[in-house]
């Protein structure tokens, strides 16, 4: 049975920031044990390219909150399960969260993270998506703080803006895709201007990235 735990509600009082740059070089340390991913209009394409760019041996976790429509079954996992290196499913609520593994929210749910396992629910949509990336995002800072990676892909709504802006406030790294490579500039540049120090990346260059995190 689904649970249904109280919704992540946006921080309104993240500060923004106009001066974003970007970054090329790797975080000090790879103290990172997850990342979540948020996209919109045009995701499956930037996803694509994402997942084929890991390595098999990912460290950390991943969840992926993709808007779709309420009635997609589970072939959307096993279509991009094909460009992943590593085991893609869609989560089930009290799952375990383990290292090395994709998880994707699933059509009309929202999923949230709790410490070591995630949660489902089905309140009402956020920016009207249900799954909303910004509960995913919220929920990620509040359980592991300064050990999450947020990124941020291409979108048609500002949906996952505030997420990511507190997972930046916690101490996790904010990563946005370029808006210029994305297919749609609204989720991107939401993004942008929520955070104050994002790395904003060209969609090739994300996977790189994400990898260098952990070398």
């Amino acid at each position: 049975m689904r649970s249904q735990p109280d919704r992540v509600r946006p921080d309104s009082s993240q500060e923004t920031s106009d001066r974003h740059e970007l970054v090329n070089r790797t975080p000090a340390t790879a103290a990172f044990d997850l990342i979540v991913i948020g996209a919109s209009l045009g995701g499956l394409r930037a996803l694509e390219v994402i997942l084929s760019g890991l390595q098999p041996n990912c460290p950390a976790a991943i969840a992926i909150a993709q808007h779709r429509h309420r009635h997609q079954d589970a072939n959307l996992a096993a279509f991009l399960q094909h460009e992943s290196p590593l085991p893609l499913v869609e989560a089930e609520d009290k799952q375990a969260i383990v290292a090395g593994h994709i998880y994707l929210a699933p059509a009309d749910y929202h999923l949230l993270i709790e410490p070591g396992h995630f949660a489902l629910s089905t309140e009402a949509p956020v920016t009207y998506a249900r799954p909303s990336i910004d509960v995913l995002f919220e929920s990620a800072a509040n359980a592991y703080a300064k050990r999450v990676i947020g990124v941020i892909l291409t979108g048609a709504s500002a949906d996952g803006a505030q997420g990511l802006a507190k997972i930046e406030a916690y101490g996790g790294l904010a990563v946005v895709q370029d808006p210029s490579t994305a297919e749609n500039r609204t989720m991107p540049n939401a993004a942008i201007a929520a955070t104050r120090a994002a790395k904003i990346l060209p969609l090739p260059m994300i996977a790189p990235f994400l990898v260098s995190c952990f070398c």
